[in-house]
């Protein structure tokens, strides 16, 4: 899951971005709020964590960008300013939850997954596909009750394709999505090849059917 903190206190925004990254996630951040908005424009996310106070500008305005655009991406705001305004401003404006400072880093990870999955599945950690089901909580994955051993990247990629079922879904998107600001420069893409073929491979040992399927000169998609 692919993460942008907008934070302009360094150090915070690093805390952040380590306790993320722990827990698998891919982050991004920006410090300002010229670098905040040319990120939303250009990126999609699954949650922004969004400081109202930024150089330049205001997050309530990104937040407002945001929806004017229609991007879906979930938003947690995280301000020192704990009033009952602000917070009542931003819910009204389209974010999902509020988070002031100072917070611990567990309830901030527990507020991300939450928005995450009430956006994705519902609110049901359990992505249940036929045969294969996804726990979202313990982060497995398994086949007619039989655990299939992945890799953190695997997993990553299979819940990408899960919440994006039937849909195509582009190399360069998947690029972004699993490995963030990393994945520039590259020169092509055979290392999703590799991964999507390794992930096939273990799903179908494990007597899962074939749903990953290559659309070519485009993509991959979960077909379901």
């Amino acid at each position: 899951m692919k993460i942008l903190i907008i934070e302009d206190e360094q150090q915070l925004s690093e805390s952040i971005v380590t306790c993320l990254k722990q827990e698998g996630f891919i982050c991004e951040a920006a410090g300002d709020y010229k670098s905040a908005l040319q990120k939303i424009e250009t990126f999609d996310y699954d949650c922004i964590l969004l400081d109202i106070n930024l150089p330049g500008g205001s997050g309530l305005d990104i937040l407002s960008q945001l929806k004017k655009n229609k991007k879906m991406d979930g938003v947690l705001i995280i301000s020192a300013r704990n009033s009952l305004g602000d917070k009542i401003t931003g819910l009204q404006l389209g974010a999902d939850d509020y988070l002031p400072k100072p917070f611990h880093l567990s309830e901030l990870v527990a507020r991300i997954t939450a928005i995450i999955r009430r956006k994705n599945s519902g609110g049901n950690n359990l992505v249940q596909l036929h045969e294969l089901t996804i726990d979202t909580l313990a982060k497995t994955v398994s086949v007619k009750n039989n655990l299939v051993e992945l890799t953190r990247k695997e997993y990553q990629l299979l819940l990408y394709f899960a919440y994006n079922k039937n849909r195509v879904i582009s190399k360069n998107a998947i690029a972004e999505h699993l490995w963030g600001d990393e994945s520039e420069g590259a020169g092509n893409f055979d290392f999703i090849y590799t991964h999507v073929k390794n992930l096939r491979k273990k799903l179908i040992a494990a007597g899962c059917g074939d749903y990953i399927q290559s659309v070519y000169g485009m993509g991959y998609k979960l077909g379901v």
